[in-house]
């Protein structure tokens, strides 16, 4: 009874997202931080920021983790770096964060990576609490406390937050994602002050366009979407100070593509030939002659950039001109735009992975605990084994959900746009923009790179899956899906006294 007493008594001055925030908090904890600790095994991309950033592997056996065990411990740089920064990324900042903490507090020789995934933890934990805020705003107690459990049940899932135990820029993706769609509702229910409601949106935009080279695409359609921000308020600075952050970020998104290294170039583009349009088509000579490349070439046919025995030497001046100089990522696009069946099998093979919140091939554990090779966590793992389980396998499904939300939030913008309530206006489009960002990592990810660690690619379609359906069911227990929620208070004049000025 005391107990009981003692809980309600909390829960009465804890509000639904201090309470999601603590939960997800120590869960967390938890799973990363007690042994036996939890992680992400390398999948050999580490060295790609490891270096660049004053780490190195200084376990001899590393390589024999690959895949299969999470390692936690790194070596420090001690001398001159040599080590240029194989592609830019966000990712280093948090990671030269991280080590600043770790030298301070543990060790200046060895690197301890559970300081990274404490730094991220406290930013997770903030924009958990932004978006559950976001969502249980003017919603009574007994119904935000029942949302604070489903985005516990969800975003507090392992599957997720083992991301911070690595090297993976999945965890910025995660993190930043969340702080730019909570800034967005925010400024749609008017909760914080706009202004800064619009430094978190785009702050976390630029962190989440430039974390990985795939995202560079995500940056020019934040800022797309993003114009209709630019409406909620009728002062020019605002306006002026919105739309100059927009194009910022559209901005960024094109100088992330472009600063693309040539190697990781050649990576994708072979890929998405030998992975994608040659894997899928029933006459890959024929397919390769249609992108004027000698038919020899289809003995690469469904092979990887990184085999160690090749037919063709693949960072060769050979290839780079009779087979990389070829195709671009348009002419990839224009091909799978002429020949629906393939994009259609290519896209349905994407779907199968689509609803995985972590790849099947990554262990969890370290190799000390004895834990089997590959082995993954199942604690608080509930969320995404169920989503893995019971999600259709189909991109038919992909398409109705998008059409479901769709039909579920138009209702209320038509009615906001014949009103002329422009804030209210704003929800529908931030739901297409996450839409349309979750899809454009499916489609870059094939038109990129075909199926090549496609699961992985494919990360950030999940995460807005989770989100966009959550802010649904959450809309959904409020009952406030299709009405007006935020009545300015110019527009409520103009209709007092029949008529509206813009």
């Amino acid at each position: 009874m005391w107990n009981h007493r003692y809980i309600q008594k909390l829960l009465r001055y804890l509000s639904p997202a201090s309470f999601a925030a603590i939960m997800i908090f120590l869960i967390t904890v938890i799973a990363l931080f007690t042994p036996p600790y939890i992680g992400m095994a390398d999948n050999g991309d580490y060295f790609r920021i490891l270096y660049s950033n004053g780490l190195y592997f200084n376990d001899p056996n590393y390589t024999n983790n690959y895949l299969g065990h999470f390692v936690k411990n790194y070596g420090v740089y001690q001398y001159f770096n040599e080590n240029g920064a194989t592609l830019f990324s966000s990712q280093s900042m948090f990671i030269k964060a991280s080590l600043l903490i770790n030298f301070l507090l543990f060790d200046s020789h060895i690197f301890d990576i559970r300081f990274q995934a404490g730094m991220y933890l406290i930013l997770y934990a903030f924009a958990i609490y932004l978006f559950v805020e976001a969502l249980t705003w003017k919603m009574s107690k007994k119904r935000g406390y029942l949302v604070s459990l489903l985005i516990i049940f969800v975003l507090g899932d392992t599957g997720y937050t083992a991301y911070f135990n690595s090297f993976y820029s999945e965890s910025i993706v995660l993190i930043m994602t969340i702080f730019m769609v909570a800034a967005g509702i925010l400024l749609y229910r008017k909760r914080y002050n706009d202004y800064l409601m619009v430094a978190v949106f785009v702050v976390s935009a630029i962190f989440l366009t430039t974390s990985k080279q795939q995202n560079a695409p995500v940056g020019m359609i934040i800022a797309v979407f993003g114009v209709f921000f630019l409406f909620i308020r009728k002062t020019r600075s605002f306006r002026a100070i919105t739309a100059t952050l927009l194009i910022a970020v559209f901005g960024i998104g094109i100088g992330s593509y472009v600063l693309i290294p040539q190697e990781f170039v050649n990576i994708n583009k072979y890929h998405a030939m030998t992975r994608g349009v040659m894997m899928g088509s029933v006459n890959p000579e024929k397919t390769l002659e249609s992108f004027g490349i000698d038919k020899q070439f289809a003995v690469l046919d469904e092979t990887l950039y990184y085999n160690p025995y090749s037919s063709a030497a693949v960072d060769s001046n050979l290839m780079q001109e009779e087979f990389y100089n070829k195709y671009t990522v348009v002419s990839i696009l224009v091909y799978y735009v002429l020949h629906p069946d393939q994009a259609g099998k290519m896209l349905n093979l994407a779907a199968q992975d689509a609803f995985s919140i972590r790849p099947h091939a990554m262990g969890n554990y370290e190799a000390s605990t004895g834990k089997p090779f590959g082995s993954q966590t199942i604690f608080f793992s509930s969320y995404s084994l169920l989503k893995l389980w019971l999600a259709p396998k189909t991109f038919g499904f992909v398409i109705l959900w998008v059409l479901i939300i769709i039909g579920l939030y138009m209702p209320s913008f038509v009615k906001s746009i014949k009103l002329r309530q422009r804030r209210n206006a704003v929800r529908l489009p931030l739901i297409l923009m996450m839409i349309t960002i979750g899809l454009s990592g499916i489609f870059v990810s094939i038109v990129g790179a075909g199926d090549a660690d496609l699961a992985k690619h494919e990360f950030l379609f999940t995460l807005v899956f989770d989100l966009v359906t959550l802010i649904t069911i959450c809309d959904l227990i409020a009952k406030r899906l299709w009405i007006q929620e935020v009545e300015e208070d110019a527009d409520i004049k103009a209709m007092q006294g029949g008529e509206f000025r813009a």
